[in-house]
């Protein structure tokens, strides 16, 4: 080194500004480029030490010349521990929140270990934490921040071009935020390093051998100019108050090193203007580094595939289920950039995700929209569930995009009946398969006893306004408590809704308090449900028992997921919107005609808390990893038949363009959701119903078809349960096939009139003849189909769909350039008019009739102001018409309307086309003869 008379400054206010300077021009081209980013740098400060606040002010100032957001969080000081850490929680879980700092010394009955520690260490941006501090030991790893100070000192060396490796460094002084980190960081850049403390024996000798001298100790010129190496390079971090008369604050600031010191040193840094400078740049380098690290990391989901191990012949779907282990649950919310706070576990590989993601993410574009429904469905089984779970195995495993399946829950209903699960199957399913199929995160169990509170409540209201004159039910609504009544805040809405401007009980009159507590049920229109296939239940008499005084009345059972409750999760686009649309469902009629809600019981607090768990979709996997989320059940022929909009929009943002980003074909995922039954049911429904209440716009629809079930719509033989498939369905036959793709060139023309695309995805069989698949293919062409796919998904898993794939990443990205998507009515056209539309544009319906009662209904809808809701039409899913026995594409049929009711909370009104079951029963042999638990390992077995 050279041997100067004065050595030069390493000057931390000149390098500070030039990094300021960079900073600012980086998070400003950032910026330009993504228009989201925004760092943010939090700072507690408990009490208000005027020299804490002063280095708080000069931290806001510098974040703002770089383009940091800055929050400053004061707290008194006598905070308690607990309640500082419920602080620190909340800052720690926000992902909008990129560096953390509390300002110290905190309180002596503070913990201030505790409280370093408690800082994430993604988010410790002062490098105070534990984690951090020891990744500097380890060579092979980083740590997320070094601490601020020595990383200035190590900053300040870099400018002036001092060599470090090879030289024989001094670091005097062992604390852990300045001493201990120095050492490490300098013994990582090659030199060799002794560290000296209170202890060290002749530190004076260990001095004079130092090429490099780092001082950190707070002692006022503890080491003597004398004692500096000739040419050696002096980093004095301390900062410490001399008295001097001749200054105006009567003491000057001088260094832990001798000033004198400059003259026998070829670099060394000033005291003050020297590391004190350097220590805030490296904090707001920290920050800018943090927010740029987590804003790429989130705005790419990671696709880590779980390889699947293929047999032939294909096991099970229990058996291959229990053959693959999942992501554990936190990993997969780790790989979608989850917050802590956004996911809440329930065991190993399932959790529900909070609707927080939406608000977090609102500015990001939505990724590409698949909507997968079929051909109407036959005994034999399309496989749409299946296909929907290995089409996204396929575009995330094999092609490498992020996807996720967003799928209907199960009723357990069909599970121990005759249907089975909606997992999908073979090596395409959703796992575990035994969760999913059962009670899972308990959505339908709160469904179910939202939907009987209900039922109980009206019955209760009946029977005590039955009983009581207007005075005793006032006095039992508005119960004097410590001599003062007081009205709760759900009767608020009753009196709003009556007309009735008071908010004092006691300032009723006798008039208002009959109109108040009277509801005058007359005709109750509302059933209690549950989740089991029992037909003796369909219709029953309630009321029996001596108590109730021959109160008696004739109702029935519903199946769970026919509840309007269902309906209500599932269109529901926010808590407060839920709360709403429970409160407005119509539970029964008054004497006079009018609709008693769920508002006027007083209910509609107490539901809301029984499904508040429940609005947060379930997050669980397919046997590749690829997530999926399951949320909601409706029945698609009784009720609309779609997964959630809740988790369609958080799964769209999660796999979506960060905001003010245009979605292209390298940024941007897919949503893959199903729609049940045929496209005249459930796609109908998801266009006109989820697509109006959620503005999603799809840009893709995926058709499932067999051919032997097509050969069935050309009017193949019945099949009959335990008996084998007549050869129709097993051999070629061509003409068989051609004319059952009537049904399928049908709903390729629906999906086409609301100005979506159609791939067919052709579900493969063994039995199926090359010449039967390019048939299929050719005539899906010809129909208007965007493309036409065979699969075999369910013997390969993603790998088996991964043509179909292919088709779907080309539709979706000519979809997003071209998108013509529209609904297929007017809702403020008339209720027949809505109906009339559906049946012959839809259904090729010749006419419609509508019964006597229907026409009734439509009359006091309109009278009522129903009229404006869209329509969903409860029809056999098994044939365009309303007779399940006519197969392929019938037209020409007149639609008969014999009743038709309203769901206000669902927002709809649904006709009923003939006979429709709202309770399945039990078949002969239930599938339950094969369910049972191994007693040994607990592991389910017969489910499928």
């Amino acid at each position: 080194m050279s041997d100067p008379s004065t050595a030069v400054r390493l000057d931390g206010k000149v390098v500070s500004e030039q990094v300021r300077k960079e900073l600012a021009a980086t998070v400003s081209e950032f910026k330009s480029k993504h228009p989201a980013f925004a760092p943010k740098l939090v700072a507690i400060q408990v009490g208000a030490r005027s020299d804490s606040s002063v280095y708080i002010r000069q931290k806001s100032k510098a974040c703002s010349e770089v383009g940091i957001i800055f929050e400053h969080i004061q707290l008194p000081d006598d905070i308690q521990q607990a309640e500082l850490d419920k602080h620190l929680d909340k800052i720690n879980n926000d992902p909008t929140i990129h560096g953390i700092i509390v300002q110290l010394p905190v309180p002596d009955h503070l913990n201030t270990k505790h409280i370093v520690h408690s800082i994430r260490p993604e988010k410790d941006v002062d490098g105070f934490h534990a984690e951090n501090i020891g990744h500097l030991s380890k060579r092979a790893t980083e740590p997320f921040f070094h601490s601020c100070t020595p990383l200035g000192c190590i900053e300040l060396l870099k400018r002036y071009n001092v060599p470090v490796a090879g030289k024989n460094a001094v670091v005097v002084g062992r604390s852990d935020i300045v001493g201990s980190p120095i050492a490490m960081m300098l013994t990582n850049l090659d030199a060799t390093v002794t560290l000296c403390h209170s202890k060290t024996e002749d530190i004076e000798a260990k001095v004079r051998d130092a090429d490099i001298l780092v001082v950190a100790i707070g002692k006022l010129e503890f080491i003597k100019a004398d004692w500096v190496k000739q040419g050696a390079v002096v980093v004095d971090v301390g900062m410490n108050a001399k008295d001097d008369p001749s200054k105006k604050a009567g003491y000057r600031w001088v260094g832990d090193v001798e000033a004198a010191a400059k003259q026998r040193a070829a670099y060394m840094t000033p005291v003050p203007g020297g590391v004190g400078p350097m220590t805030v740049a490296m904090l707001l380098s920290n920050v800018v580094t943090s927010a740029i690290r987590h804003f790429e990391a989130s705005s790419v989901v990671s696709i880590v595939p779980n390889p699947l191990t293929l047999q032939d012949p294909v096991p099970s779907d229990i058996a291959i289920a229990s053959a693959q282990t999942p992501k554990l649950i936190s990993q997969l919310a780790s790989e979608l950039n989850l917050a802590h706070a956004e996911f809440e576990p329930y065991g190993k590989y399932t959790a529900k995700v909070t609707l927080d993601v939406l608000d977090r993410l609102q500015g990001n574009s939505n990724g590409h929209y698949v909507v997968v429904t079929g051909i109407s469905p036959t005994p034999l089984g399309e496989g749409k569930s299946t296909v929907t779970i290995g089409l996204t195995q396929a575009l995330y495993a094999h092609l490498k995009r992020p996807a996720f399946a967003c799928v209907r829950q199960p009723s357990q209903g069909p599970t121990f009946g005759i249907k089975g699960g909606a997992a999908g199957g073979g090596y395409s399913q959703v796992t575990p398969m035994t969760s999913m199929n059962l009670h899972l995160t308990g959505d339908i169990h709160a469904i179910t006893a939202a939907n009987n509170l209900v039922a109980a409540a009206v019955d209760a209201r009946l029977f005590h306004e039955s009983t009581q004159t207007n005075m005793q039910l006032f006095n039992r609504l508005c119960p004097k408590k410590k001599g003062e009544r007081k009205f709760a805040d759900i009767m608020l809405r009753r009196l709003q809704k009556l007309g009735i401007d008071k908010t004092n009980p006691d300032d009723l009159t006798a008039e208002e308090i009959a109109r108040f507590v009277r509801l005058d049920i007359d005709k109750i229109m509302w059933r209690r449900v549950l989740d089991t296939n029992d037909r003796f239940l369909r219709e029953i008499t309630i009321g029996e028992a001596a108590t109730e005084r021959g109160m008696a009345r004739r109702t029935g059972f519903d199946i769970s997921v026919a509840s309007e409750i269902m309906a209500v999760l599932a269109l529901t686009t926010s808590l407060p919107d839920m709360r709403e649309r429970l409160g407005r469902m119509v539970v029964a009629l008054s004497k006079q005609g009018e609709p008693i809600t769920c508002d006027d019981i007083g209910i509609t607090g107490a539901l809301t808390v029984l499904m508040k768990d429940a609005i947060n979709p379930t997050l669980m996997q397919t046997l590749e990893g690829s997530p999926v989320f399951v949320h909601a059940g409706p029945f698609a022929n009784i009720a609309h038949g779609n997964s959630s909009i809740v988790a369609d929009r958080i799964a769209l943002k999660l796999v979506g363009a960060p905001a003010g980003e245009p979605v292209t074909l390298d940024n941007a995922g897919y949503v893959v959701t199903e729609a049940g039954f045929g496209a005249d049911i459930g796609f109908e429904k998801f266009v006109n119903i989820k697509c109006r209440a959620s503005g999603l716009v799809p840009d893709a629809a995926v058709i499932v078809a067999t051919v032997r079930a097509l050969k069935m719509h050309g009017g193949g033989p019945d099949v009959v349960p335990g008996k084998p498939l007549a050869e129709e369905y097993t051999r070629e036959n061509l003409e068989l096939l051609e004319k059952g793709f009537a049904n399928l060139r049908r709903h390729i023309e629906n999906v086409n009139k609301v100005g979506l695309q159609a791939i067919v995805a052709i579900n493969e069989f063994a039995t199926d003849t090359p010449a039967e698949l390019e048939l299929v293919r050719k005539l899906a062409r010809e129909a208007g189909a965007y493309d036409a796919v065979p699969t075999n998904l369910w013997a390969k898993g993603g790998a088996g769909a991964a043509e179909l794939a292919d088709a779907v990443v080309r539709c979706c990205s000519e979809s997003k350039q071209n998108s013509n998507f529209h609904m297929l009515y007017d809702c403020n056209l008339p209720i027949k008019s809505k109906i009339e539309a559906i049946a012959k544009e839809f259904y090729r319906a010749g006419s419609v009739s509508f019964s006597e009662e229907a026409e009734q209904k439509i009359e006091e809808f309109t009278r009522n102001g129903w009229d404006k809701m869209p329509v969903c039409m409860a029809k056999t899913q098994y044939s365009f018409s309303a007779d399940p026995a006519l197969k392929g594409a019938p037209e020409g049929f007149d639609l008969p309307i014999r009743d038709i009711r309203a769901s206000l909370g669902a927002g709809f009104v649904y006709p009923l086309c003939g006979a429709m079951q709202t309770l399945p029963g039990l078949p002969t042999r239930p599938c339950f003869y094969d369910i049972d638990v191994d007693s040994e390992t607990g592991d389910v077995l017969g489910l499928f």
